[in-house]
């Protein structure tokens, strides 16, 4: 049996409901495509009003068809949809393409009638994509099961390029900009409204296709998590880069993305933070998208980060870079003996890096291939990088400048070569044939370079592969913080030594046991914000304040919360030293339980400084997530401070990930705030603890 995509992208054959006799309508469109790229498929057009369109027999339903097709395209208004799904249902079709808009993207109503479609073509084993989406199109067999308008003038070549977009008209632009880029495109979808087949599925499947290279891929929410996960670590093993435009950054945006396709868009940084975790860059605008890709469409990658800049103009050898060091590349300065070299040839150069041959390599070629070769021998550079201006565009100069580069690059094919020029697309296609990348913007070009770099980093590094956790018994109802650290505790996590007392001599006593100084803390799973009610009394010395400080508390908080339940007070010992963290967990309601670290006190509060990762992760995940902390510097020791011990830290981390991933439907959030990361090798301790579950 053929699986649903293999139906969708390469059909035997396609019925289209609801065919036109007019090519330039929504029901003529696919038509008219299939028929001029040359599909060498059956196509069986249904329309009971005409005997032909477009010059093939028409037939007057599903049913009449003299075949079951493999997919069928649905051009038809939302209210006649509904039957037609029914009568491909009742035929057998494998699978359909849904164009027309008018369903959850509308309402209660249009949501009602979605659903109805979805739970037809499920009944029958039928997949569905769309509604309201612009189709697919596999041009390596001519079919184009689209009614998009960029195939008016071309259809679009084969190439590297797969294509995943939730909006039509998102996908169809990308799909424009990459054939006017040189790009070609193996396979393309929009999924509309997702009443089935979604954007996890669509990237998990394209990912998997051996003529795709790299895939641009939009969306403005994301519904299965899991598959959307599997998807981009797929990806991340099989080297294929995944260049992801994701809206919905601001509230305005978030609100225009659920109306706009029923998709709920989750929380922003945590999208990004997860997109960073499995090696996806997030291009910020279409543009970006497009130069990422492009880069990545030949499958190579720079070995590491050392970057040359070769130029005849300083101003834009120093303008490279400070974009290619802002793209996190290393210009690295030429060797001393190889700076002379270049100087006694030409005295008057900068041959440090960027390499400057002035205008002097206008007029002698010589020179140029001089200093080019000398870059690529004796720089160590990963990859090269030439700002041309307008030189390969001139009639006189253009050949003998591409000869020369040519000759001077010999024998360095597998590095990674980067131009800036601006001249005509000829000439721009003819360096790309010899393998450059061409950019028109530095800028362009740097961050296209780094974006490789990240890629390779993303690449080698191993799969994450932390060890699952058992499922815990969870308790009913909210927790007190003993109770939680209780739970916690069964996860790995530490805590101080600490008593619950449920009176004023019981938390003396403690104290005692303890050693001074003390922290006293209300103790209830009915207060989660000790602070707000005063319920906590830091640096108690002796007895007496302890016994003060509990009596106190435990007063207030019958005051202030007359009807909590309250377990007493928890006596804990000061933990002096350290740096001080926030370690949480929240559900996202697009991509699940993910890990929320940063630094605590004003970094968090005012500056934010935090970020996430997906559930579950190991230890090495867990240190890059905190190397991407601003504050980091202050975990590895500044101003003669000793270095946090980063490691514990980690594995705290990664310990609470597995937590959280193995109770993912039962706990709601956790937060551990403070925690004290030690001196290195002294560990870390959570100094207090707050869990939310799921309520019964």
């Amino acid at each position: 049996m053929r699986d649903a995509f293999d139906a969708l992208f390469a059909p035997a054959s396609v019925a289209l409901v609801g065919a036109s006799d007019d090519a330039s309508r929504i029901g003529g469109r696919p038509l008219r495509y299939l028929r001029e790229a040359g599909f060498k498929g059956r196509v069986l057009p249904v329309n009971p009003k005409r005997e032909t369109v477009q010059g093939l027999p028409a037939y007057a339903s599903i049913a009449a068809l003299p075949e079951v097709p493999d997919t069928a395209i649905l051009a038809l208004p939302a209210a006649a949809t509904l039957q037609a799904v029914e009568e491909c249902a009742a035929r057998g079709v494998r699978s359909a393409v849904i164009f027309s808009a008018g369903f959850a993207e509308t309402g209660a109503e249009g949501e009602a009638l979605q659903a109805r479609l979805t739970a037809t073509a499920r009944a029958a084993g039928m997949r569905l994509l769309g509604p309201n989406c612009l189709g697919v199109f596999n041009p390596a067999l001519g079919y184009y099961g689209t009614f998009s308008v960029i195939l008016d003038r071309e259809m679009i070549h084969p190439g590297p390029v797969g294509i995943v977009s939730q909006s039509g008209a998102y996908g169809a632009h990308i799909a424009h900009l990459a054939r006017a880029r040189g790009l070609g495109i193996s396979q393309w979808i929009t999924t509309g409204n997702e009443a089935d087949i979604d954007v996890a599925e669509a990237l998990n499947h394209m990912v998997r296709q051996p003529d795709t290279k790299v895939v641009m891929a939009y969306a403005e929410g994301v519904r299965d998590r899991d598959l959307f996960i599997e998807a981009l670590e797929t990806a991340r093993q099989m080297h294929k880069p995944i260049v992801f435009m994701k809206t919905g950054r601001s509230a305005v945006g978030a609100a225009a993305a659920a109306s706009h396709t029923a998709a709920l868009a989750g929380s922003d940084r945590v999208f990004d933070a997860v997109l960073r975790q499995y090696g996806v860059h997030r291009a910020a605008t279409t543009a970006e998208q497009i130069d990422v890709a492009y880069a990545a469409a030949s499958g190579r990658f720079p070995a590491g980060d050392r970057v040359g800049i070769f130029t005849m103009s300083g101003g834009f050898g120093i303008q490279l870079a400070d974009d290619l060091e802002a793209a996190g590349l290393d210009v690295a300065p030429m060797p001393e003996d190889a700076q002379k070299e270049l100087l006694d040839l030409l005295p008057y150069a900068s041959p440090r890096n960027p390499v400057d041959a002035t205008a002097q390599a206008v007029s002698d070629l010589n020179v140029l291939k001089a200093c080019v070769r000398t870059m690529m021998e004796r720089g160590g550079y990963d990859a090269f990088t030439a700002i041309l201006g307008t030189g390969p565009g001139s009639k006189t100069y253009a050949d003998p400048l591409r000869e020369a580069l040519m000759q001077a690059l010999a024998g360095h094919e597998g590095s990674i070569r980067a131009l800036t020029m601006s001249a005509p697309v000829e000439a721009q296609r003819r360096y790309e044939a010899d393998g450059f990348l061409v950019y028109e913007d530095g800028s362009a070009l740097a961050h296209s370079l780094g974006a490789l770099a990240r890629f390779r980093d993303a690449f080698d590094r191993p799969a994450s592969a932390p060890a699952p956790m058992e499922p815990l018994p969870l308790p009913q109802g909210p927790l007190s913080e003993a109770g939680a650290k209780a739970l916690l505790k069964q996860a790995g996590i530490q805590f101080p030594a600490e008593h619950l007392a449920p009176d004023a001599e019981a938390a003396v006593q403690a104290a005692g046991a303890l050693g001074y100084p003390v922290v006293v803390k209300i103790c209830s799973p009915d207060i989660a914000h000790k602070t707000e009610i005063g319920g906590v009394a830091v640096n108690l010395k002796d007895a007496a304040a302890v016994r003060q400080a509990t009596a106190e508390i435990l007063a207030r908080a019958r005051a202030k919360a007359p009807g909590a339940r309250i377990e007493g007070v928890l006596v804990a010992p000061m933990v002096p030293g350290g740096v001080e963290v926030i370690v949480g967990v929240t559900r996202d309601p697009v991509l699940g339980p993910v890990v929320m670290a940063g630094l605590g006190g004003i970094f968090v509060e005012v500056l934010k400084d935090v970020t996430f990762r997906a559930a579950p992760f190991d230890v090495p995940e867990a240190h890059r997530m905190l190397r991407e902390i601003r504050g980091y510097a202050l975990l590895e020791g500044v101003r003669g401070a000793e270095p946090a011990d980063i490691d514990a830290l980690a594995r705290l981390l990664s310990d609470l990930s597995r937590f959280a991933a193995a109770h993912r439907d039962g706990v709601v959030g956790i937060d551990l705030n403070p925690v004290r990361v030690l001196p290195k090798g002294q560990g870390v301790i959570a100094l207090d603890a707050l869990i939310e579950l799921e309520a019964p």
